[in-house]
């Protein structure tokens, strides 16, 4: 792309260097802009299902209230055993955690993924690595509506 960028720009140069070119001299360098300067949308996830496969609940009924959380896990944090009563998902930006049904089914997220929590199912979230987590989650949630339901009840082990 760059023996390509180099080409454009050795032409536009030409294109520029006469009278007549001036015009389009403008138009190539403001195309050459718009070409290297453009928004990139790649789709994290698109499903129907949290993480373990269990397929979603419909929506609430009444007013949305949306949350967005930064969550920041210190290397070797577990969380406590917990469940969420609303549908939430999130991008990990940094580390890898891993979540933990009360079935014993795991997934592992790693930087740079999606994932789609388990809703109304107990479970729980670890830090296995040596650097921090830092995860971003989304709730589709109501008013007064808790984002997550402790269990201190569950022992961690």
């Amino acid at each position: 792309m760059k023996k390509n960028l180099t080409w454009v720009l050795a032409a536009t140069l030409f294109i520029c260097g006469t009278t007549s070119g001036l015009t389009s001299c403008k138009e190539a360098k403001a195309q050459e802009d718009n070409a290297v300067q453009q928004v990139v949308s790649t789709e994290l996830i698109r499903t129907s299902q949290s993480w373990d496969g269990v397929e979603l609940p419909d929506y609430l009924q009444g007013r949305p209230e949306l949350v967005a959380v930064k969550y920041v896990f210190p290397a070797g944090q577990k969380l406590g055993w917990h469940h969420h009563p609303v549908m939430n998902y999130g991008v990990l930006v940094q580390g890898e955690l891993t979540i933990i049904g009360q079935d014993g089914k795991e997934k592992t997220v790693h930087e740079g993924e999606a994932v789609v929590e388990m809703v109304n199912t107990i479970h729980h979230g670890e830090n296995r690595g040596t650097k921090p987590v830092i995860l971003y989650m989304f709730y589709l949630s109501q008013k007064d509506m808790p984002l997550a339901v402790q269990h201190p009840e569950i022992p961690l082990e």
